[in-house]
């Protein structure tokens, strides 16, 4: 992550040209005192530099580089006839471990370093690289005798003078760019620097490549390809030991196993991260044998989800099937996992945001309006009897008073209701929907209907939020009396449907078509769809629609009740 920074700061490219002078230094010394030769030594050292200037940070390609260039330095030096004229480059490697040893730009610490390793990697580093070399050349001289081993002498106290000033320099400088930010800020800063990143590969990407029911549907598009596939489905994980199934491919309705210690061949591709195939259905509503295979999409050593196929034909899966599915998945986990973790940060700020507002509102015009409702009561109090005009004025002012602070509060319960982990959509679109409907004298009528299994959060949130809307929008516009709710999850298919029985959407309710369309921008980010219609014999009905393919012959709630 210090990386980064160093990026950032735009420290990078004047180390670089550090490293390029320094090179251009030793070649001028080198033509000078060995002539052509010394072409022979840069050239090896420029080789050597390589994989310092292509993966500075990288654990092993940037120290295999840096001892790689301290090594033609030490050798370059031991075969010149009587001059150390490649000895001055070695502050570059050692310089550089110094600055630049042992940072990541991938992820940040999370716990505190316990060991002097730890705590200084890049110090450590620089201290071997130069100590290596200063022990080469005492070596040289204890085994040489005469002129030799008075120069491998000096060739050993140099290595360590410009070895221990490369290292001071290169810590002074690392710890420059740290002192550049507060200890306080530096969560901030390396989180900012890991969003602008964010920001600019998902500028990048292709439209649709961050939706990970996209990215599933087309995982399952090459299953079939693959294989004979009666059933299928891309599952990841959901918190615990549950999985969400992100999308599906079946006839029928499949009722997928996602607890993972209920099904071994589940729990054994996921921890094993090797496919697996057996001989009982994967669903809880499928029985007989059958043919399964479960394919674990791993990246970088992290099992991101499964990857599920069944047929009721025995024996489909044999292990060339399996190796030509995994060979063709392989591409795709890191591409899921990345829509995922994009997922999970927007899910995050925009529950912090919120949470936020809900603080900012709680704090500051509730308050107020609190107080200015107090100030209505205290006039009213100190009114005379005889000044009924001015008490009927006051009167109809604290009751509008008492009306914004309701509303305020719902706007509060809105802001902060959330999906819970345990309870379930259905769970939090009816204690919202019980809870509005009390509070404006609406008779509130519930279908739920929602098994173990569950959408991804984001998906929930964004379910939650069109639902919040469309009963908020029974109650303040449609001057209803009844509230019918229908919620209905079989992952991945979804419906949730708000039915009222008021004066319908009227044309000029500006408000209310501000939330429809707030409503149909948050369908269309789940790749749902959103149908607004007039419900008889008066009324309106909102309902939206996540994969109905996924979930053939349902019936609305709407048809049965009629």
């Amino acid at each position: 992550m210090r990386y980064l920074l160093w990026v950032k700061q735009r420290w990078m490219w004047p180390a670089l040209g550090l490293q390029l002078g320094a090179f251009l230094l030793v070649l001028f010394a080198g033509l000078i005192r060995q002539g052509p030769v010394a072409l022979l030594w840069c050239g090896l050292l420029a080789i050597a530099s390589l994989p310092v200037i292509l993966a500075t940070t990288h654990p092993i390609a940037g120290r295999v580089g840096r001892f790689a260039e301290v090594t033609v330095v030490v050798v370059g030096c031991l075969a010149a006839d009587y001059n150390n004229w490649l000895l001055p480059f070695i502050i570059v490697p050692v310089g550089g471990a110094a600055i630049f040893g042992g940072l990541r730009g991938e992820r940040v610490r999370a716990a505190p370093p316990h060991s002097l390793v730890e705590r200084y990697p890049g110090a450590i580093e620089a201290i071997v690289l130069y100590m290596s070399a200063a022990v080469t050349f005492g070596a040289a001289s204890w085994v040489t005798a005469g002129f030799d081993s008075q120069r491998y002498l000096a060739g050993m106290v140099t290595a360590l003078g410009l070895g221990t000033i490369a290292l001071i320099v290169g810590h002074w400088l690392r710890q420059l760019l740290h002192t550049e930010v507060p200890m306080a800020s530096r969560p901030y800063a390396e989180a900012t620097a890991l969003l602008t990143q964010l920001r600019a590969v998902a500028r990048q990407l292709p439209g649709g490549t961050l939706d990970p029911g996209g990215i599933a549907a087309d995982i399952l598009e090459q299953v079939r390809d693959s294989v004979s596939a009666e059933r299928a489905a891309v599952l990841a994980a959901g918190g615990g030991d549950r999985l969400v199934v992100l999308a599906q491919s079946a006839a029928d309705r499949v009722d997928w196993e996602t607890s993972l210690p209920a099904n071994t061949l589940l729990a054994d591709s996921w921890a094993g991260q090797q496919p697996h195939t057996g001989s009982s259905s994967l669903s809880r509503s499928h029985t007989g044998e059958v043919s399964a295979l479960v394919v674990p999409l791993v990246a970088d050593r992290r099992t991101v989800g499964l990857v599920l196929a069944e047929t009721d034909e025995q024996g489909a899966y044999p292990p060339e099937v399996v190796d030509q599915v995994a060979e063709k998945l392989s591409g795709t986990s890191l591409r899921l996992e990345t829509a995922l973790l994009f997922d999970e940060v927007r899910s995050l700020a925009t529950a912090e945001e919120r949470q936020r507002l809900a603080r900012e509102i709680h704090d500051g015009i509730a308050q107020e309006l609190a107080m200015l409702g107090y100030g209505i009561d205290h006039a009213l109090a100190q009114l005379p009897d005889d000044a009924e005009d001015s008490q009927s004025q006051l009167q109809e002012l604290r009751d509008e008073v008492t009306r914004l602070v309701t509303e305020l509060r719902l706007s509060l319960f809105e802001l902060r209701s959330e999906v819970d982990r345990h309870g379930g959509l259905t769970t939090a679109i009816a204690d919202y929907a019980r809870t509005v409907g009390s509070s404006a004298g609406l008779r509130v009528h519930l279908s739920l209907d929602e098994g173990g299994a569950r959408l991804p959060a984001a998906t929930e949130a964004e379910l939650l939020r069109i639902a919040q809307e469309a009963i908020n929008n029974a109650r303040k516009h449609a001057r209803a009396e009844n509230l019918w709710v229908t919620c209905e999850v079989d992952p991945p298919y979804a419906r949730v449907e708000v039915a009222d029985d008021g004066k319908g959407l009227a044309k000029d309710a500006g408000d209310g078509r501000y939330g429809l369309t707030i409503m149909s921008e948050r369908a269309e980010r789940i790749r749902g769809s959103l149908e607004i219609r007039p419900r008889q014999p008066q009324g309106t009905t909102v309902a939206v629609l996540l994969a109905p393919s996924a979930r053939p012959g349902s019936v609305s709630s709407e048809t049965a009740r009629e």
